[in-house]
C-alpha cells in the first residue's frame, strides 16, 4: 500500500474509491473516469430513462422513476393521472437520495404528499421509484442478487459477468407494504448494511443457508422446483449488458476529458456491484449499480458487550476471491505477451510443416520431434501449461476463469441499441478543447453547419436559441457546475429534437438512427475533403 503515492510506474494500480485517487500516467487502473458519478441514483436514472425513450421494451427492467425536486410536479400530477385511469391500483413507492449507500435514508411512502420535502430533498436530491410489490420470496424472504461485472474496457467494449453472486436475505417474513409494516426496513430493504443489525440475521457457514447465500445455491433451489434457469441467466446477461450500453456514451465523455487521445496515460477497468431483485415471475429488475462495491470477506462478531472480532465469511470467500483473482488474470499485462510468444510458436509450427517436404530425409525425424514439441506446447491445459524456459505458467493449477465474457460475445444481439454512442461521438468531436466534458455555443453552431443542419426552416438564430434554452434548463438542473457550457445530456436532447423535427413521420429511434447516419456521412465527405486537399 502507497497512501502518499509511489514514484516508480507500476502494471497495475488499484485504488479505493476513484480514479482520481492517485496521479498515474501508465499502467492499468482498476476505475473508470466519472464512474463514480454515472452509478448515482439520479445519473443512472437519466440514463437509463434515454434508453426507455428509444426501446422502451428493451429497457423495462428498470422501475419507473422520478427525479426530485425538479420532477415533483410531475410525480403528483402522473400518479394522479394513473389512479383516474385504474382506481384498483394502490401503489407503494421507494424514495431514494441520490448520493445514499448502505440503505441509508431509504423510505417507502404509499402517496406523493407523503415525501419529505422539508428542506432535505432541496439539499439532498433523490429518486422515486414504483415499488416492486411482488418479489420472488425464498422461504418467505425477500432477497436480492449482488452480482460482479468487470468492465474490462470502454473502447472497444468488453464486458465479463462472474458466474456467481451473493443473495442477500431480509430478515422478516414479507408481506406486500401496507401503512402498517411501510416502516420495517427488515422486512423491506434488503440491504446487508441494515440486516446485520437484526436479531434474526443468520451467519452461516453453509453457502445454502442464512442471511446471505450464493446466488448459485438459489439457482439450484428453482431448478429443482421447475424453474428456466437459463432463460433466467440470458435475461440477467440482457440486463447487464443494456445498462452498461446506457452509462458508457458519457463514460466516454468523462474518459476522454481525464486521458486525451495521443497523450500517456493509463488504461482502466473496473469491477461493478450490479443489484438484481426477481420478480415472483422470476424476471429480474434493477435496483443500482454500485461503483465500488465491497469486497470484505470477514464479518464483525460480537464476543462481548462492545468487544469484537473479524470472522471470515466462507460465502463471501467463495465469490468475492474469484472474481478478484480473475479479475487480475484477465488484465494481466504479461498475458499478451504469453499469447503473443504462443503466436510465434504457432506461426513457426506452421511454417515447419509448410517446409516439411522439402527438406532432406535425414532432417525428417528432428522436425516430427519439433513438430511435436510445438503441439504439445499449445495443447497443454491450463495445469500443466509451461512457458516458453520450461517453467510452470503463472496460471498453472488454478481454477477456470468464473468470468464470462458476455460482450463483444454477443455484440451482433445489442449493438443495434449503441444509439446514444455514436450521439456521444458527435459531442466528443466538436467539444474543441481537449480536457473539457462541455460543448460551447461556437461548437454546437460548427455541428450544425458540418452536419448541413440549417436550412431556411431552422436558421442559425434558431440554433442559437435551442442551445441556450436547453443548456440553460440542463444547467438549472444542478449539473456540474465546474464549467459552463452543454453537457453531453443536454446535447442528447438537443439531437433528439432536431431528429423529430426533420424525420416526422418515424419512431424516435429511427429518427435518431437517420439524423445519425445524415450527420456521419456529412462529416466522412467532410474529411474526404480535408484530405484530398491536405495532398493537395
Amino acid at each position: 500500500q502507497f497512501p502518499f503515492g509511489r514514484r516508480l510506474p507500476c502494471d497495475i494500480y488499484w485504488h479505493g474509491v476513484s480514479f482520481h485517487d492517485n496521479d498515474i500516467f501508465s499502467g492499468q487502473v482498476n476505475k473508470f473516469p466519472g464512474m463514480t458519478e454515472m452509478v448515482r441514483k439520479i445519473t443512472l436514472s437519466r440514463a437509463v430513462r434515454t434508453m426507455q425513450d428509444l426501446f422502451p421494451l428493451e429497457y423495462n427492467f428498470y422501475p419507473r422513476s422520478w427525479i426530485l425536486p425538479e420532477e415533483f410536479p410531475l410525480f403528483v400530477d402522473e400518479v394522479r393521472m394513473m389512479k383516474d385511469g385504474d382506481p384498483s391500483w394502490k401503489p407503494t413507492f421507494i424514495v431514494k437520495p441520490d448520493g445514499g449507500c448502505q440503505g441509508d435514508g431509504i423510505y417507502l411512502i404509499k402517496d406523493p404528499s407523503d415525501i419529505r420535502l422539508t428542506g432535505s430533498v432541496q439539499s439532498r436530491p433523490a429518486v422515486v421509484q414504483e415499488y416492486i410489490c411482488k418479489p420472488l420470496l425464498v422461504d418467505k424472504l425477500k432477497f436480492d442478487i449482488r452480482l460482479y461485472v468487470l468492465l474490462k474496457s470502454l473502447e472497444p467494449l468488453e464486458i465479463y459477468i462472474a458466474k456467481d453472486g451473493l443473495s442477500r436475505f431480509c430478515t422478516e417474513p414479507y408481506q406486500e407494504p401496507t401503512l402498517k409494516n411501510l416502516h420495517q426496513v427488515f422486512m423491506h430493504l434488503t440491504n446487508y448494511s441494515l440486516n446485520i443489525h437484526s436479531g434474526n440475521f443468520i451467519h452461516s457457514d453453509n453457502v445454502n443457508t442464512g442471511s446471505k447465500r450464493t446466488f448459485s445455491s438459489i439457482l439450484c433451489r428453482l431448478s429443482s422446483r421447475g424453474a428456466d434457469v437459463k432463460k433466467l441467466w440470458s435475461d440477467i446477461i440482457s440486463l447487464v449488458i443494456k445498462t452498461i450500453i446506457a452509462l458508457t456514451p458519457e463514460l466516454k465523455v468523462y474518459y476522454q476529458s481525464d486521458i486525451p487521445a495521443g497523450k500517456p496515460g493509463p488504461t482502466c477497468f473496473q469491477i461493478l456491484g450490479f443489484d438484481i431483485l426477481l420478480m415472483k415471475n422470476l424476471k429480474p429488475m434493477l435496483l443500482e449499480v454500485n461503483a465500488n462495491p465491497s469486497m470484505r470477506i470477514e464479518h464483525e462478531q460480537e464476543l462481548s458487550p462492545g468487544v469484537f472480532e473479524n470472522v471470515p465469511s466462507p460465502v463471501d470467500e467463495e465469490v468475492k476471491v474469484a472474481v478478484i483473482r480473475d479479475t487480475l488474470r484477465l488484465v494481466d499485462p504479461q498475458k499478451k505477451k504469453r499469447k503473443d510468444v504462443q503466436q510465434h510458436i504457432e506461426s513457426c509450427k506452421n511454417t515447419v510443416n509448410v517446409r516439411y517436404n522439402y527438406f532432406l530425409c535425414y532432417r525428417c525425424q528432428t522436425l516430427e520431434h519439433v513438430s511435436e514439441a510445438n503441439e504439445e506446447l499449445l495443447d497443454a491445459g491450463p495445469a500443466d501449461r509451461r512457458e516458453c524456459g520450461g517453467t510452470p505458467s503463472p496460471e498453472a493449477g488454478l481454477p477456470s476463469l468464473c468470468l464470462k465474457q458476455v460482450f463483444p460475445k454477443y455484440a451482433k444481439q445489442f449493438n443495434y441499441l449503441r444509439l446514444v454512442d455514436r450521439v456521444a461521438a458527435l459531442f466528443i468531436r466538436f467539444l474543441g478543447v481537449k480536457g473539457t466534458t462541455k460543448l460551447g455555443p461556437t461548437g454546437f453552431r460548427t455541428f450544425i453547419r458540418n452536419c448541413k443542419l440549417s436550412n431556411s426552416n431552422f436558421s442559425m438564430a434558431s440554433v442559437d436559441i435551442l442551445y441556450i434554452d436547453i443548456t440553460r434548463r440542463w444547467n438549472s438542473m444542478g449539473i456540474d457546475h465546474k464549467e459552463s457550457g452543454m453537457c453531453l445530456q443536454a446535447f442528447v436532447e438537443a439531437f433528439f429534437c432536431l431528429a423529430q423535427k426533420k424525420y416526422k413521420s418515424l419512431p424516435l429511434h429511427e429518427q435518431v438512427a437517420s439524423l445519425i447516419d445524415f450527420c456521419e456521412y456529412h462529416l466522412a465527405a467532410l474529411d474526404e475533403k480535408r484530405l484530398v486537399c491536405g495532398r493537395g
